[in-house]
């Protein structure tokens, strides 16, 4: 089968460990499907695989890829089929233990043996055929195609838990989402204005500012000294409900300070650094809450794929490639100038 694979991890370089090639169809084990692949979308923790962050050496090559839309092909022996063969599916890419006491409670995102696929044992979607553990497919949401589904399972589903699980936003609430153009914030941001929340958005790009506004976001904000006054100003002083914040040390002193008394910052990613000043006394104070989220739980996904469905939503989606020009989709999402997710379609 043709795949895109890592053959091992530069830090400096990472694309130059990328391969498309010819790799063995793997057969399921219990427990896992195959699917016959149809679409994956690109996320930077396929960079962090090509950096080789969470991948030890003895473990390349590695198929890329943690989205992914495909039919089912095959079911490992003895394993329950909760879809029928040739089914169009939406995979979890989240795979946790299943016994431990945080699978067997509420959010089995704290499993001790949490991993994604391209994590750990397990190989990504990449290819023409990839296996997911068959509790995690799900049908594809009514009213979407495929590519716009293969952008669900990371960015959306992430951006889902940020804004309804731990920020606990409602409609009318106010949310700030720093960085405008990435697929994490174009995923919130889909979210936030399809279930009746007032959106703010910052970036620095004046021609990301635009578009953000071209798509209806409310309020569009220049990143800066001058972002706090500006957010305050348009909530009489208040600041906003929540902030979701993926950028880290540029965007957090104004995160802090435009979050009403009780709000929440809920941290997803540091892409532009990880270690900026606390400001303790102004989160003791005004009683802030500064909250991690990583990924989702599979009620979460199945409750983001009902929102899509009832809401109409659409992804947003900078470019499609085939499985051949995978090389340079890399590119494009190293360079940041996408604005939406990128996918790959697979023959």
């Amino acid at each position: 089968m043709l795949a895109a694979y890592a053959t091992g991890a530069d830090a400096d370089d990472p694309l130059s460990k990328l391969e498309i090639g010819d790799l063995e169809v793997p057969a399921p084990p219990r427990g896992f499907v195959r699917l016959a692949v149809s679409a994956v979308s690109l996320n930077h923790h396929d960079l962090w695989t090509l950096r080789g962050v969470g991948a030890p050496p003895s473990r390349y090559p590695r198929v890329l890829g943690c989205d992914v839309v495909g039919t089912v092909d095959a079911f490992g022996p003895d394993t329950a089929e909760p879809e029928a063969l040739g089914t169009e599916v939406v995979a979890h890419a989240v795979i946790t233990c299943g016994h431990c006491d945080a699978c067997l409670g509420p959010d089995e995102t704290l499993c001790r043996h949490f991993a994604m696929l391209t994590e750990g044992p397990y190989d990504g979607s990449l290819a023409q055929y990839c296996l997911v553990p068959a509790r995690n497919i799900m049908p594809v949401p009514k009213g979407i195609t495929a590519v716009e589904a293969a952008c669900l399972p990371t960015a959306y589903l992430t951006a889902y838990r940020m804004l309804f699980s731990k920020a606990r936003l409602r409609p009318g609430a106010t949310v700030l989402i720093q960085g405008a153009g990435g697929g994490l914030s174009t995923a919130a941001e889909s979210l936030a204005l399809a279930t009746g929340l007032r959106v703010f958005v910052s970036s620095r790009s004046e021609q990301k500012r635009q578009a953000a506004a071209a798509r209806g976001v409310h309020h569009v904000i220049a990143a800066g000294r001058e972002a706090a006054s500006e957010v305050l100003s348009l909530t009489g002083g208040e600041g906003v409900d929540a902030v979701i914040e993926s950028v880290g040390e540029p965007t957090w002193a104004t995160s802090l300070r435009v979050l009403r008394r009780g709000g929440a910052i809920v941290v997803a990613g540091a892409t532009a650094g990880a270690d900026p000043p606390a400001d303790l006394r102004r989160v003791f104070w005004r009683q802030l809450q500064v909250l991690g989220s990583t990924m989702g739980t599979r009620s979460e996904f199945r409750a983001l794929l009902a929102t899509v469905e009832a809401s109409g939503l659409h992804p947003l989606i900078d470019s499609v490639f085939p499985l051949a020009q995978a090389g340079a989709a890399f590119a494009k999402l190293e360079s940041g100038l996408a604005t939406g997710k990128l996918v790959i379609t697979v023959a």
